[in-house]
């Protein structure tokens, strides 16, 4: 490669066969701290024929380390390729170019390509060129430097906007002929060979002042006058200094690329040249500044992904909501968005500003997850505080309207108060559409809650409804009075409006439009009405259950409501009209819904079909035809809505039917009871019977009156066996049955028969006894009692027999009756 040293740096940029030298360069711009340089450097380039000593120049001149030839060995090439070094001591940053010698033998005839290809990358790279040649080739027409000026000048068209590059002519070993003599004489060659060189046609009439400043010097012979030539050096080392300040060697140069760019753009160049292509200049700057500037944004974005400060706030905002996280992460992006301001500022305006936005992009495509998380976070906050405070105010009793409002005022300032201290100043997110968005989400959370209260409150009235109508309803119903429907529409009436009223102060809260609190209320109304039609329907469905207890309670019960005795004095037959008028009565108001207080003729229908047939018939009222069609036969009743029928006709008439069968029954037990009343207190025979008796009896009538003592047997005979039948209690012993009668009387007959002649013994001899007269005394108090009252038995039990004709059998009613004949027996005795 070559010499290097700690100072100069030496490194081969491109080699002899043209290789460039990336990494070389790479470290030589690390080692030197070049990219640290900006604009503050400068490129000095030397050409000249080989052998010339332009290493030795450039070595005393800025003091690196370029090899260097030795004469002892003889004249040969010592640089091949293209060198570089760092200048010590020099300000600012100088870099020192070595270029190999032109018209060398070792290269043969075909130098040119070469020769011409690092004269182009001297001239497009370099601040300053300093052209070696010797004194004595001035003025001379086949001078060596007339080659290399026409290479240059030629490779110079090759730029499409060349740079105004400092041609400084060294001239070594000067002769006594002054530099005032030998610098016109120079120039005028100069001019000759740019005129002489062929030029686009853009370029035909520009000056050679146009492309460079043109500078000479003249040095002393390094090998005669060694002492010389490097106080001439020194001198012209002080020319360096500054070079690039207004006024210095270097003061016009154009379109110079950052340091931090040099090794991007060098090895541009180097490859155009190398593709022989015309070098544009411009183009090529933006090319630099375009790779370099995006090189450097994307340096500040990988930083920025991993700094620490970005890390921490992108996971505290993963937990909740982070006070002052735009401000944290506004200083964040404005650290790195300065540092790419600091490190670009030198590159071209255009491409530095499409990457900065670029930059800007990226960077805040990187933190706005992090952003939307946090405004979601506030979003989400304000809701549920939204709702929490809702649920408060309401339930200390406050307005659900004024509640929300005011709510909703306070929870929107609270998220943009956070929204704003969230937000980033770089980027002109906003939380419009999130703020739109919590604002849709509050309303429709109010919405559902009040939507809820509403219901609730609904909800509460249509119990309150139920709970105050389902009863009542239901007891008018089966009362059946004179007007049901009238009382059961004024009782809708009353519960319903009051209940309306309340309802309407407890929504006034709510402040709904006119129209809704409308609907609410006849939503309520028509609750009420459908819950009494519910109840009707469910009441006509067991109208036939009604009308049997109707007509038993009616039937069974007097007017006083006591039960009814089947004395044989009721009529009964005016008292079934009653109770199936009752029960019709029942089945009329549960044929149809009238809550409309519209007339209809169903009671009258109902009545003239069903009870009063013979009077429907022949009434002046219907025709002759109506008369002989049967008006329940039908589904409808006439003045009816069809929605509002309960009980059809055709119903109505088959439920009769079935009503007056099992009812029957009933009026059946009452006609029985009555005639086993009748016969129970009837003991005188039939009237033929004593017709009979009289006719066929005569003969032994009048024998009894011919003997008066049969008679006063007959007499003895009738009290002894009534005495019999008291004592035996006969009529109590048949009370179980027949047979256990029977046996019952026949076991007592004799120790009864004995007892009676004992006592009839004892009362003949005056001396009764005791006991005999005490049990006769206690059976003459108790007979004596009965008596005194012959009715209150008779009239407890019939009451309490006759009570449930309607369901007793035959055998009920008999035992009942023999229980009655029994005591007005025994009391006939006891009077007897």
């Amino acid at each position: 490669m070559g010499a290097t040293t700690v100072d100069c740096c030496a490194t081969q940029l491109i080699d002899g066969d043209g290789v460039f030298n990336v990494s070389g360069l790479d470290n030589f711009i690390k080692t030197s701290n070049m990219a640290s340089c900006g604009l503050s450097y400068a490129v000095v380039a030397i050409m000249g024929p080989q052998s010339s000593g332009k290493s030795t120049l450039m070595n005393h001149l800025f003091n690196t380390s370029f090899r260097e030839m030795d004469a002892f060995r003889g004249r040969s090439q010592t640089t091949k390729g293209i060198w570089m070094a760092k200048c010590t001591g020099i300000e600012p940053c100088t870099i020192a170019m070595d270029l190999e010698g032109t018209d060398g033998r070792e290269r043969g005839e075909d130098d040119t390509a070469f020769e011409k290809q690092s004269a182009l990358f001297a001239l497009a790279v370099s601040d300053i060129v300093l052209i070696n040649m010797w004194c004595h080739d001035i003025g001379r027409e086949q001078a060596a430097n007339k080659p290399l000026l026409k290479t240059v000048f030629q490779v110079m068209m090759r730029l499409f906007s060349p740079r105004k590059t400092t041609l400084l002519f060294v001239i070594r070993d000067k002769t006594k002929t002054p530099l005032e003599n030998l610098e016109p004489i120079l120039r005028e060659d100069i001019q000759k060979i740019w005129d002489a060189v062929p030029k686009p046609q853009a370029h035909v009439h520009t000056p050679l002042s146009e492309f460079f400043n043109v500078e000479v010097t003249a040095l002393s012979s390094y090998e005669d006058k060694e002492d010389k030539f490097k106080e001439e050096v020194a001198q012209l080392r002080q020319r360096f200094y500054h070079s690039i300040a207004p006024g210095g060697l270097a003061g016009d140069r154009r379109g110079v690329v950052p340091a931090s760019a040099f090794s991007i753009s060098a090895q541009h160049i180097w490859k155009v040249i190398r593709e022989n292509k015309d070098l544009d200049l411009p183009a090529h700057k933006v090319m630099v500044a375009t790779v370099r500037c995006e090189e450097i944004a994307n340096e500040k974005l990988d930083l920025l992904r991993s700094d620490k400060g970005w890390l921490e706030l992108e996971e505290a905002v993963q937990v909740g909501p982070v006070q002052g996280f735009g401000e944290a992460l506004s200083s964040i992006i404005d650290t790195y968005f300065s540092l790419y301001d600091e490190e670009t500022i030198f590159f071209d305006e255009a491409v530095r500003k499409a990457k900065r936005k670029q930059l800007e992009s990226n960077a805040l495509d990187i933190v706005h997850p992090a952003y939307t998380t946090m405004i979601g976070l506030l979003r989400s906050k304000a809701l549920d505080d939204f709702k929490t405070k809702l649920d408060q105010s309401l339930n200390n009793g406050e307005g659900f309207a004024s509640s929300v409002q005011t709510l909703t005022h306070s929870i929107l300032l609270e998220f943009d108060k956070g929204s704003a201290d969230a937000s980033v100043r770089q980027a002109n997110w906003g939380a419009s559409k999130l703020r739109d968005k919590l604002r849709r989400d509050i309303d429709s959370h109010a919405l559902s809650v009040r939507n809820a209260k509403l219901l609730e409150i609904t909800t509460n009235f249509e119990k309150q409804l139920a709970k105050a109508l389902a009863e009542p309803v239901e007891s008018l119903f089966e009362a059946g009075g004179k007007d049901t429907w009238l009382s059961v529409r004024r009782l809708l009436k009353h519960e319903t409006e009051a209940a309306v009223s309340e309802f309407l102060d407890r929504i006034a809260g709510f402040e709904l439009d006119e129209e809704t609190v409308e609907k609410m209320q006849q939503g309520l109304r028509d609750y009420a009405r459908k819950l009494v039609e519910n109840k009707a329907r469910e009441e006509a469905g067991k109208v036939l259950i009604r009308m049997k207890d109707r007509f038993s309670t009616v039937f069974n019960h007097d007017n006083d409501s006591l039960p009814r005795v089947w004395t044989g004095k009721e009529d009964i037959r005016a008292i079934t009209k009653d109770a199936r008028s009752a029960s019709l009565k029942l089945l009329s108001d549960m044929a149809a819904i009238r809550l409309d207080e519209k007339p209809d003729l169903i009671d009258r229908v109902l009545q003239l079909s069903l009870i009063n047939k013979t009077s429907a018939a022949t009434s002046t009222q219907y025709t002759d035809r109506e008369a002989s069609v049967d008006p329940l036969a039908s589904s409808t009743w006439e003045e009816v809505s069809p929605e509002d029928i309960l009980i059809s006709p055709v119903q109505c008439k088959s439920l009769w039917r079935q009503f007056q069968g099992e009812t029957e029954y009933t009026i059946t037990q009452a006609i029985a009871a009555q005639e086993a009343y009748k016969r129970n207190n009837n003991w005188l025979p039939p009237a033929w019977t004593m017709v009979a008796l009289a006719i066929f009896g005569f003969n032994e009538f009048m024998m009894l009156l011919k003997n008066p003592l049969l008679i006063l047997g007959l007499f003895v005979a009738y009290l002894l066996g009534k005495a019999l039948w008291v004592q035996m209690d006969v009529a109590g012993e048949f009370r179980h049955g027949t047979l256990p009668g029977i046996l019952s009387i026949s076991s007592k007959v004799f120790p009864t028969v004995m007892n009676l002649l004992k006592r009839l013994a004892e009362e003949a001899q005056g001396n009764p006894a005791p006991e005999a007269t005490e049990q006769h005394r206690s059976d003459s108090q108790i007979f004596k009692s009965q008596a005194q009252t012959p009715d209150s038995v008779p009239s407890s039990i019939s009451n309490s027999a006759l009570s449930s004709v309607g369901s007793s059998n035959d055998d009920s009613e008999f035992s009942t009756t023999n229980l009655l004949q029994r005591q007005r027996t025994n009391v006939s005795e006891a009077e007897l």
